[in-house]
């Protein structure tokens, strides 16, 4: 019997998805509050839309594809930052590659990790400008001191 011939049973059981251990999102006003608790801004988006949109100030730049391997603890590109109680904001476009990012992120035990619901162009909208996490303006103080 051919796999196209076979008949087709289904089953009865209602499918069963995992609960969340975490929420996935944050909206643009909860944005600088994470950032203030210490959380890291990652912004998703291609240099191409950094350069044509602008940066997002103390933001890591870490293009979409190379974000599971940078911010999962343990790989040989992982950063030195990088660890399952590391809280990430992840930041793209609109908000729909980043949501995707940060499921798999917790999916691997990083529950800290968040997208801005909306992406930059929510932030952009709603969000005070001169944003700075606690990271960037530690160094912001050392190089004033300097």
């Amino acid at each position: 019997m051919s796999v196209l011939s076979a008949p087709i049973s289904f089953s009865s059981a209602a499918p069963v998805s995992a609960p969340a251990t975490a929420p996935l999102s944050i909206s643009a006003d909860q944005f600088r509050p994470a950032l203030e608790a210490g959380a890291v801004a990652v912004d998703i988006r291609s240099q191409r839309v950094r350069d044509d949109e602008g940066i997002l100030l103390g933001a890591l730049a870490i293009p979409a594809r190379n974000v599971l391997d940078r911010l999962t603890p343990g790989s040989a590109q992982s950063l030195s930052t990088a660890s399952v109680d590391q809280h990430w904001i992840l930041v793209g476009v609109d908000g729909h590659d980043a949501e995707m990012l940060t499921w798999h992120l917790q999916a691997r035990g990083i529950t800290g990790a968040r997208f801005v619901a909306g992406g930059q162009r929510a932030l952009s909208r709603h969000a005070a400008p001169g944003l700075l996490g606690e990271h960037t303006r530690r160094e912001l103080t050392a190089y004033a001191a300097h």
